[in-house]
């Protein structure tokens, strides 16, 4: 089986002004096709792998073969991330109170607590990597971060993420990322990230 790019359910330009076109396109069809094409080439001679659920893969990963282990773990895990990513991104500005949004306010005291331990993640993390939010298995919410493209899927399950690599801002933020950690709060698929909860 082969990975593919996933299509997005929205246009390059539909999250402008926070996250531009230009930044979309690239991000989505050069760095995202990049790890999914050398995901590709690491499993070509391992039809057995190639069978298997990439989550599983990554969290497995220590039982990969050595010689793929590395690449399967960058580029599997850029895949895994990316694909993730996209789906937590929605042009649509209003949301309802969810199960998620209750559970954030029960857990962080506040959505305005949570909304800095995020942030703080995001910013603090040193060099490339992301920013996430877990359920862990008994059932915490937990904010971390990882650097270049390890998942959090060893920590919990991830339910909302965030790309601080510079490629994810660049263009339009240059070297301020904050500005950026501050846009993502506007088309975050509150509605995508309750389900994820759920499920």
């Amino acid at each position: 089986m082969k990975y593919l790019l996933p299509e997005l359910k929205y246009n390059y330009r539909d999250l402008e002004p926070y996250i531009d076109e230009k930044t979309m396109m690239i991000h989505h069809q050069k760095h995202h096709q990049a790890y999914i094409n050398n995901l590709n080439k690491a499993l070509e001679n391992y039809p057995e792998l190639q069978e298997k659920d990439l989550e599983n893969l990554l969290k497995n990963a220590n039982d990969l073969p050595a010689e793929i282990r590395t690449a399967v773990i960058n580029n599997g895990g850029g895949h895994f991330n990316h694909t993730l990513f996209w789906e937590l991104l929605s042009p649509k500005k209003e949301y309802q109170e969810n199960e998620v949004l209750r559970e954030i306010k029960n857990q962080f005291g506040s959505f305005e607590n949570f909304k800095n331990e995020f942030s703080k993640a995001a910013a603090t993390r040193f060099g490339s990597g992301w920013a996430w939010l877990v359920v862990t298995d008994d059932k915490k919410l937990k904010v971390l971060s990882t650097a270049n493209q390890d998942t959090p899927l060893n920590e919990g399950k991830p339910i909302l993420a965030l790309d601080v690599w510079e490629h994810a801002y660049y263009l339009n933020y240059q070297n301020r990322r904050p500005d950026y950690i501050e846009a993502f709060w506007n088309v975050i698929n509150w509605d995508k990230v309750n389900e994820y909860f759920l499920n």
